[in-house]
């Protein structure tokens, strides 16, 4: 501990009335005394004032642009949200049209035919490899019975093979044990129409000496039930003729394709098409003489 003496305490009061005097007594000596004083000491304090200064700013222009970033994350997650949404409302757009599309081709088709047909959905497929076939929402509460032709407007799909009040099955014209009659549309010479193992389907008993080609058209014959004459199945793609055969063997692709057809008619009354009616439900190209 330190101890002011008398002494000490006098000198101190000695030097606090000398700078008074000297401030009130000598107002310009002292305050350029005070200012070459005082300006030395202000740079010397004004240095951490600054720097704090500085770092004030910097911390204040790090938290605003934190601040505005995450305003940026917020409003870029909220858009990419709307993206998402508004590319799937785009998806369900385009499937409504497509399918508004199919329907309209489905429902003018229909309208050139002669009544008896009745509109299907196709609610499920065949997932095993022991038969190709599809299974529609309409069964015998609609009036669909087995054995009725199924088709679209590109062409033949298939027969009913099971029907119950509320659905049915549809064994495809590519299936090894579907058969229908079909007809050379060119040549009018007529054949059985068999499914494939490899998917596609072949017009069996065509004679030696007929003259069909890549390129024909076979169309139902209408001489077994189910369906009416004139209906396109395929386009024969290949000639099978081997020397010591009886009948020559066409290759066909069907005109209906099973993968994408996913609304059909059920043929509930196989009348014959009118003239006009058969050449419209044919493939293009060829017309029915």
């Amino acid at each position: 501990m330190f101890r002011t003496t008398a002494g000490t305490r006098r000198g101190l009061w000695l030097f606090v009335v000398l700078l008074l005097f000297l401030v009130f007594l000598l107002p310009k000596q002292s305050r350029g005394l005070l200012r070459s004083i005082g300006q030395p000491l202000a740079q010397i304090v004004s240095l951490p004032l600054n720097a704090l200064s500085s770092v004030d700013r910097s911390l204040r222009d790090a938290w605003e642009r934190y601040v505005a970033l995450h305003h940026v994350a917020d409003e870029n997650r909220r858009l990419q949200r709307e993206l998402q949404q508004l590319r799937g409302r785009n998806v369900e757009l385009q499937e409504m049209v497509v399918a508004s599309q199919r329907l309209a081709k489905l429902l003018e088709f229909k309208a050139r035919l002669k009544p008896g047909t009745v509109a299907a959905q196709v609610i499920g497929r065949d997932s095993t490899n022991w038969y190709r076939s599809v299974v529609l929402n309409k069964g015998e509460r609609d009036g669909i019975r087995v054995e009725m032709g199924v088709m679209t407007s590109d062409g033949v799909v298939g027969r009913v093979v099971k029907a119950t009040p509320y659905s049915s099955v549809v064994l495809l014209i590519t299936d090894p044990n579907n058969a229908v009659t079909g007809l050379i549309q060119r040549t009018r010479e007529e054949g059985i129409v068999e499914g494939t193992a490899e998917g596609r389907a072949r017009l069996k008993y065509i004679p030696l000496l007929s003259t069909v080609r890549a390129g024909d058209v076979v169309v139902t014959s209408g001489l077994t039930g189910g369906f009416p004459r004139g209906l396109a199945i395929g386009t024969i793609t290949r000639i099978d003729k081997e020397e010591d055969d009886l009948f020559q063997v066409a290759e066909i692709v069907p005109e209906a394709d099973s993968h994408k057809y996913e609304e059909v008619l059920v043929i509930t009354d196989p009348r014959p098409l009118g003239e006009g009616e058969a050449e419209s439900a044919a493939s293009p190209g060829e017309k029915t003489p």
